[in-house]
């Protein structure tokens, strides 16, 4: 007999739980538009090994140009209230200290403390289980941001795009429509996964959540699916590290502003990798590292797409001669000849690139 079918809907503290762990978002302590600090508590505190399992929010339905009351928003295209998530709710008519003009706009759940993780080592996230809460999300395109500012939206306010989701042999996929109102006959493939994961920065100063940096934060690189790993550079005593940001579905560049916005329960291995044994296998890294089953992910982050290309180029030669030997002149002449750079995102006002390098060609 088939087992038993997972809830469209994850509310808080219902459904399957995975992980060694559950941390739900609690609305009262999220942090919404700032990432965690060396100053701030951890919620939880873990061995390196550990899975936790955890419920991250979308900001989309819940800010205030939305309305900031998501069981109306999401009313509006026809989604009912006890299909709207509490944590959500709750989280909207709360009294958060977010300032909307002064931070960003994601929701953030953690930070974690990871026992040994120290400065000078590596924290490994790695993304064990993405189950969509919802079976919605949203793509925006807002306050004339995007890839073409300035040119969208087109009419005065914001656009925020509904999309649905529908099971097509066996596989869930988008569906949006191709005009405001129309039927939504437009279908694409999902692929769940954590615009954000980052560790906390030192210092008392919490960064605002929409450039990413040397702590990660908001990447956004949509190969960081289930079975992929993030590294990260520990900055703090624990790493205090986070997640958020959760996408149902990403394009490369994110050129609207947004992805396909959805919440997201999440099952993640929180792994140390001590500082010698980093530098002895990726070399030295001061940004994140991503690793897939098949792809050893290096980035380059800058402002700057000309700048950000070059230093994931510079960082990809580097992870070259670290993990296979290679030389500078014949690692730099392989990415030309079999790595493809991607563009992480535009949006996020420092721009993202990463590399595919494929690890089967150097590993025989």
């Amino acid at each position: 007999m088939p087992g038993p079918t997972r809830p469209r809907v994850l509310q808080p503290g219902a459904g399957p739980v995975r992980g060694d762990h559950y941390l739900p978002t609690d609305p009262a302590a999220a942090f919404w538009g700032r990432l965690p600090c060396a100053a701030d508590d951890p919620v939880l505190t873990v061995d390196a090994g550990t899975e936790v399992t955890i419920d991250t929010l979308s900001h989309e339905g819940v800010l205030e140009d939305q309305g900031r009351d998501p069981v109306a928003f999401f009313g509006s295209h026809g989604v009912v209230p006890a299909d709207v998530l509490a944590d959500a709710v709750a989280l909207a008519a709360g009294a958060h200290p977010r300032d909307p003009e002064a931070d960003g706009p994601h929701v953030v759940t953690g930070p974690v403390h990871v026992r040994g993780a120290l400065p000078g080592d590596l924290l490994a996230m790695t993304l064990v289980e993405a189950l969509p809460r919802v079976p919605y999300g949203v793509i925006s395109n807002r306050h004339g941001r995007g890839a073409l500012p300035g040119e969208y939206p087109r009419g005065p306010g914001n656009v925020s795009v509904f999309a649905g989701v529908e099971t097509v042999d066996g596989a869930d996929v988008g569906v949006m429509a191709r005009t405001a109102g129309g039927p939504r006959d437009v279908r694409f493939p999902l692929a769940p996964f954590l615009g954000i994961m980052g560790v906390a920065v030192a210092g008392d100063e919490r960064p605002h959540s929409v450039p990413p940096g040397a702590h990660g934060g908001n990447v956004d690189i949509n190969l960081l699916t289930v079975g992929s790993t993030l590294y990260l550079p520990v900055q703090v005593p624990g790493a205090l590290a986070y997640v958020g940001d959760p996408h149902l579905a990403q394009g490369d560049g994110e050129v609207a502003l947004t992805a396909l916005e959805a919440s997201l329960r999440v099952t993640v291995r929180f792994d140390v990798v001590p500082a010698a044994e980093a530098l002895a296998r990726f070399g030295p890294l001061d940004g994140p590292l991503g690793q897939t089953a098949e792809h050893l992910v290096p980035t380059g982050l800058d402002p700057d797409l000309d700048v950000a290309v070059a230093r994931c180029v510079r960082a990809a030669v580097s992870l070259l001669g670290a993990r296979f030997g290679m030389d500078p002149e014949h690692a730099y002449a392989y990415l030309s000849a079999a790595t493809d750079f991607d563009i992480s995102q535009v949006v996020d006002r420092v721009k993202g690139v990463h590399a595919r390098i494929r690890v089967a060609d150097l590993e025989r």
